[in-house]
């Protein structure tokens, strides 16, 4: 265009010469016999200057028709770009629209509302209360693989965290003074005989006795009979198991020892053990971390451990158990937790391979038979399925991440039997 503009400025330039040199002449007759000033100094080519005015506004007129057409093109190009974005706006107004209707259907469910807690008029039904449950139970398992694997802070220690070890050794090292106590302790024959029951329960099979197959893993196997109280789930839950490369002595001391509980127990926010009967039988407070919408809930419970004579096994070691049961102590009143009754036993059976000739043992000869069993009252309003859902699915978590915790405490010790 800038071509084409200096070319028509150029003819212009000629023909106002031409034209200004023909004024000057007019009217003089005297020089009309004379060409004029300006053609003799240059002769004008009209009919070259016409062919380049016609060339030259044929191009303009081209270009011009050109850049019509792309304006054209990008006009179209906008409109169809418009149309599209139309749709989309169309669209997601269509998709709020329809999410506004659903949401107003539904209640709004305000987190920490009491109306929409744990309790007999909850306004929360069962579908969305284990939705709750189990989103706050996926963020603690998340929490503690990211403590474990050490992208998070640790778990903050627990008020009277004050190393367990050594609290239990002091009040091992006071009780020993006046000799033979523990028998004349209120709770102890209550320990005994709960002890012994717990045992006979252990050996009985799962032939008998109503159980149901819930949950399976290799060679973990977890039973359960379903009882209510009071309409609140007690469901009894018995799980066998085979743990390779441990004892059942060692299995059952990790069970048992308060001051390793946080390392393999992730439900736990604090403990305290409240009194040491002989060092192998303590009372404990524990309570557990809260789990919207349920209550938090706490448990108050005797714990002992002891080796069983095995008569009815002969190619099995001695069984070590342990075992827990509630019990109510004046120092712990219940407060604003709700109080979890339970009874928990877990028995192990050491079975050793003779190693091959000229070999000394090692893990890879040892292996421990498990049997867990627990009836817990958790208490509470909690929905019925709602609490069997979440034992189907945190049972057989527990009970590997305890045996995997084992494994790994012991793979480098000595055997203990």
């Amino acid at each position: 265009m800038e071509t084409f503009r200096d070319i028509l400025c150029r003819q212009v330039d000629t023909l106002q010469v031409y034209f200004d040199a023909c004024t000057s002449t007019d009217g003089h007759e005297e020089e009309l016999a004379r060409p004029p000033l300006g053609l003799k100094l240059s002769a004008i080519d009209f009919k070259g200057e016409a062919i380049t005015f016609k060339a030259t506004t044929a191009g303009i007129l081209a270009t011009l028709s050109h850049c019509i057409d792309l304006m054209a093109q990008r006009e179209d190009a906008w409109k169809r770009k418009l149309e599209r974005e139309v749709d989309r706006r169309k669209k997601v107004e269509d998709a709020y629209k329809h999410a506004m209707s659903e949401a107003r259907a539904q209640p709004p469910v305000v987190l920490g509302g009491p109306d929409y807690e744990e309790g007999p008029h909850s306004m929360i039904n069962e579908e969305e209360f284990f939705d709750a449950i189990d989103a706050a139970l996926d963020r603690n398992e998340q929490q503690e693989e990211e403590r474990v694997k050490g992208f998070s802070l640790p778990l903050p220690p627990p008020v009277e965290n004050v190393s367990f070890q050594r609290q239990i050794k002091n009040k091992v090292r006071e009780l020993l003074r006046p000799p033979s106590t523990v028998t004349q302790h209120p709770l102890w024959n209550e320990i005994e005989s709960t002890t012994l029951e717990q045992l006979r329960y252990a050996l009985m099979g799962v032939c008998e006795g109503g159980w149901q197959l819930f949950a399976e893993d290799g060679e973990m196997k977890m039973y359960k009979r379903e009882v209510e109280e009071g309409g609140v789930v007690c469901d009894p839950l018995k799980a066998v198991h085979v743990v390779r490369g441990v004892t059942g002595r060692e299995m059952c001391h990790y069970f048992y020892s308060p001051d390793v509980r946080f390392d393999w127990e992730t439900t736990l926010e604090t403990m305290n053990v409240v009194e040491v009967l002989e060092p192998s039988t303590v009372i404990v407070h524990q309570i557990h971390k809260r789990v919207w919408p349920a209550t938090q809930r706490d448990a108050l419970f005797w714990s002992h451990m002891e080796r069983m004579p095995n008569a009815q096994d002969p190619d099995a070691h001695d069984i070590w158990m342990v075992c827990n049961n509630s019990c109510d102590v004046p120092e712990v009143p219940v407060g604003k937790c709700v109080r979890v009754r339970l009874t928990v036993c877990l028995m192990c059976q050491t079975f050793v391979d003779p190693p091959q000739p000229k070999r000394q043992m090692s893990r890879e000869n040892v292996s421990c038979r498990i049997t867990y069993c627990s009836t817990i009252n958790p208490g509470g309003w909690a929905p019925a399925s709602v609490l069997r859902a979440v034992y189907k699915r945190e049972y057989p978590k527990f009970l590997k991440r305890f045996t995997q915790y084992v494994k790994e405490q012991t793979e480098s010790k000595d055997i203990m039997f």
